[in-house]
């Protein structure tokens, strides 16, 4: 079986790197972890804050267990910058904790793809800061 191919694929351009973060924000937002996990590779490496984590199954698990402790999740992220098959990005979310108090996530990701448009490498850098409701940004 060869590997699924996830269009667009490197070298990107910048209507592709912006099309390539949109489409990650879509899948991040539909909160499904299955959805998401499909979009890196089957042996993906991750940094997620202090996590480390290997392949598609890890991520799923990771992503799971998140979405079920950070409730009315959204996110946006916007292209930093790109170079051959890579994109950077920073991103902010909100999401609200299982004792209903709510958080605003600020971070910067870095990506590496393969040939065929998945991504290999996937390392954030992500801080939490508590807000009031009244202040969130995404509704």
């Amino acid at each position: 079986m060869s590997e699924e191919i996830k269009t667009p694929v490197p070298p990107f351009t910048e209507e592709t790197a912006l099309q390539k973060v949109q489409m990650a924000e879509d899948a991040w937002n539909s909160r499904n972890p299955e959805v998401v996990a499909k979009a890196y590779t089957i042996d993906s490496e991750w940094r997620n804050r202090a996590q480390f984590l290997n392949g598609r199954k890890e991520i799923e698990e990771f992503l799971t267990n998140k979405w079920k402790h950070e409730r009315d999740y959204k996110l946006k992220k916007e292209l930093w910058g790109f170079r051959n098959n890579r994109i950077a990005v920073r991103f902010e979310y909100e999401y609200r904790n299982d004792k209903g108090r709510w958080f605003r996530a600020y971070g910067n990701e870095l990506w590496e793809f393969n040939e065929h448009g998945l991504m290999s490498r996937r390392y954030a850098s992500i801080n939490d800061l508590e807000i009031q409701e009244k202040d969130r940004k995404f509704k």
